[in-house]
């Protein structure tokens, strides 16, 4: 019974053990603190959520996440014939969140999620030398 109301999520992996804390100056004028909390499997769509602890005031912080589909991905992986490895999709979702915060008006902006298109993907392959 009332199943909708337990609706779990799975525990984030891959987290460092020792957290570091970073700093991201973005275009909008803002100053962002951040640290990666780790990423899980998203079921709608099909892909990983990746999240991050994210402040733009040193006092307080909220979690951001990235969401990159499993979809985005695979136009890539086509057009370019390989598998990306874990280390370029998580950098993949790390500058898909400084071009949040770079575009977003403002730290409040800041804290919605992010969703990766495939154009996206390309971009930031693309802007990293990836191919």
């Amino acid at each position: 019974m009332f199943r909708w109301l337990s609706k779990k999520t799975a525990p984030l992996s891959g987290a460092p053990a020792v957290r570091r804390q970073k700093t991201y100056s973005a275009q909008s004028g803002y100053v962002y603190q951040y640290f990666y909390a780790g990423h899980r499997p998203t079921s709608s769509p099909r892909g990983t959520e990746y999240v991050f602890n994210v402040s733009s005031d040193r006092k307080t912080s909220s979690q951001v996440s990235v969401f990159v589909s499993d979809e985005a991905m695979l136009s890539w992986q086509q057009e370019s014939g390989r598998t990306l490895s874990a280390t370029e999709r998580y950098a993949t979702a790390k500058m898909a969140l400084f071009q949040a915060f770079d575009e977003r008006e403002t730290p409040e902006a800041a804290r919605a999620a992010v969703h990766v298109s495939p154009a996206a993907v390309r971009a930031i392959l693309a802007s990293l030398n990836i191919d």
